[in-house]
């Protein structure tokens, strides 16, 4: 008997399901923000969705299909 798939656990800690897509947070906000400005720094907050190019290895990683 086959083993379950198991879920790509640095995805599954990065990626969350949505109703209509997968949502993501943005790169470059973990260090070294004094250099990077006020505005960049407030555009990088929030959620965005994953891009369409991405989506088949990101629902694989997810084991949603």
């Amino acid at each position: 008997m086959p083993n379950k798939q198991k879920v790509h656990s640095g995805a599954a800690k990065r990626f969350k399901k949505t109703g209509t897509g997968i949502k993501r947070k943005s790169a470059y906000k973990s260090h070294i923000l004094t250099k990077m400005t006020t505005k960049r720094k407030r555009q990088l907050r929030g959620t965005q969705q994953v891009n369409p190019a991405d989506m088949g290895n990101v629902k694989r990683m997810l084991r949603l299909d």
